[in-house]
C-alpha cells in the first residue's frame, strides 16, 4: 500500500483500481472541461496570510449545518453511480461519514437505495432529489426518504437537461457496464473491483428500478431516464416539493445572485453554490468565484454553502473565509472510495480535517467561527 498523504494520492489509486468508464464518469466535466478545471485552479489563486506568535492551542473546527452538529463544515455531496466506483459504495461512504461526524447525502441516481443505506446506518442522512416529469414517482420518493428518517432534502436545480460529457459517450457508460470487448479487457485489469461486484446484488439504480412505473430492468430504465428529467422545472415546483417534504430543504445548483434571492423566497433553509462539478454549463463561473457575490446578496437571510473543486482542507477554509457556512465534497471522497472503499473515505476526511485544522492555526485562529476574509491576501480573491 502506498503512503497516502493528500487527496491526489487517493485519486491516483482510484484511477488504477476502478474501471475506466466509472473513473472517467467521476473525474470529468462537460464539453471542454474548462469550468471543471477552473473549480480547482481558482482555489489555488487565493493566497493565505500566515500569522505568528498567536495562541494555537485548543483548536476546534466544529460547527453546524442546517442545525446539525458537524465535526467540520463539510458534507459528502450526492454523487450518482457511487456504488459503481466501489461495490456498495453509498453504504460504505455513509458509514464513514457517520463515524467521522459529517453529513452524507444520497443521490437519486445511486446504486444502493434509500432503504439499503438506512438499514446499514444508525443516524439520519440526507437525500438528494432530481425532479422527474412523473410527479407520482417523486411523491413516492419523498415518502420513502421520510420513512428512512432522512433529516434533509437536497433539491438539485441545475440538471433539468443533461450536459454533454464526451468521455461518458465514448466509454458507453452504463450500470452495470455493457460487456463490450474494450470494457471486458479493462475490467480484467481491475480484479478487486470485479470480485466485489460479483458479491453484491447492488448493480443498478435501486431507487428507481422496481419503484418507477414501467421500470423493471435496465433496458426500461435507460429509456425512462432519457424522457424523465423535467426541462419545465420552475420555482412553483420547488414550492410543491417543499409542501410535500415539510422538513429541512437545501437547494443545490445556485450560481447567480438573482437565483439565490429566489431560493430565499422559496423558504429553503440553505443553498449550495455549485456548477455541478463543471458537468453542466461549460464556461460557467467556478463555484469559488461565484460565492462572494451570492453571500453579499443573501448571506444574512439563508445559510450559504458551496461545492466544486475542493481538494484540501485549505480549500474548505478559503470557502469559509469568503462566507460559505458549509461545503460539500464529491470527487474527493469518490477518490478515496474508489481507492480503498470505506477506509478510503475515512482517509479523505482525515486528510481534509487535518489540513483545515493546521491551516486555521497557521492563519492565527483557534475557532473556525472566528475566521473571516482577513486570513486571505487582498487582491487574490
Amino acid at each position: 500500500m502506498p503512503i497516502i498523504t493528500n487527496i491526489e494520492d487517493l485519486r491516483v489509486l482510484h484511477q488504477k483500481r476502478t474501471p475506466k468508464m466509472f473513473y472517467d464518469y467521476a473525474d470529468s466535466g462537460s464539453w471542454t472541461e474548462s469550468t471543471y478545471r477552473a473549480n480547482e485552479s481558482d482555489f489555488q489563486k487565493i493566497k493565505l496570510r500566515q500569522r505568528v506568535a498567536v495562541n494555537m492551542q485548543n483548536r476546534t473546527t466544529k460547527t453546524t449545518m442546517v442545525g446539525q452538529e458537524v465535526a467540520m463544515p463539510v458534507a459528502l455531496a450526492p454523487t450518482g453511480l457511487t456504488g459503481m466506483q466501489y461495490p456498495d459504495g453509498e453504504i460504505l461512504a455513509a458509514q464513514a461519514a457517520e463515524k467521522f461526524g459529517v453529513p452524507f447525502c444520497l443521490s437519486t441516481m445511486s446504486i444502493c437505495s434509500i432503504e439499503d443505506v438506512a438499514e446499514r446506518t444508525t443516524k439520519p442522512f440526507w437525500f438528494q432529489l432530481y425532479v422527474m416529469k412523473d410527479r407520482g414517482f417523486i411523491e413516492r420518493l419523498i415518502e420513502r426518504a421520510k420513512a428512512a428518517k432522512c433529516s434533509a432534502l437536497v433539491l438539485t436545480l441545475d440538471l433539468q437537461i443533461l450536459g454533454q460529457r464526451h468521455k461518458d459517450i465514448k466509454n458507453g457508460l452504463s450500470a452495470p457496464p455493457k460487456l463490450t470487448i474494450p470494457n471486458i479487457i479493462n475490467m480484467m485489469t481491475k480484479p478487486r473491483w470485479c470480485m466485489g461486484m460479483l458479491q453484491t446484488p447492488r448493480r443498478t439504480f435501486r431507487n428507481i428500478v422496481g419503484h418507477a412505473t414501467g421500470v423493471g430492468n435496465m433496458s426500461s430504465l435507460s429509456s425512462w431516464t432519457a424522457e424523465q428529467f423535467d426541462p419545465g422545472l420552475n420555482w412553483g415546483d420547488v414550492e410543491w416539493i417543499k409542501k410535500h417534504w415539510d422538513g429541512k430543504l437545501i437547494i443545490k445548483g445556485i450560481l447567480d445572485p438573482e437565483d439565490a434571492r429566489a431560493a430565499v423566497g422559496s423558504g429553503a433553509d440553505a443553498i449550495v453554490v455549485s456548477n455541478h462539478g463543471g458537468r453542466q454549463l461549460d464556461g460557467a463561473m467556478s463555484s469559488i468565484q461565484a460565492l462572494p457575490p451570492i453571500v453579499d446578496a443573501v448571506g444574512n437571510d439563508i445559510e450559504v454553502w458551496m461545492d466544486g473543486g475542493i481538494r484540501s482542507g485549505q480549500d474548505v477554509l478559503k470557502a469559509w473565509a469568503l462566507g460559505a457556512r458549509g461545503t460539500m465534497i464529491g470527487r474527493s471522497f469518490l477518490y478515496g472510495l474508489g481507492a480503498m472503499g470505506g477506509p478510503g473515505v475515512t482517509k479523505c476526511l482525515e486528510i481534509i480535517h487535518k489540513e483545515l485544522d493546521l491551516t486555521m492555526a497557521f492563519t492565527g485562529h483557534r475557532d473556525i467561527h472566528n475566521v473571516t476574509n482577513d486570513i486571505l491576501v487582498p487582491g487574490t480573491y
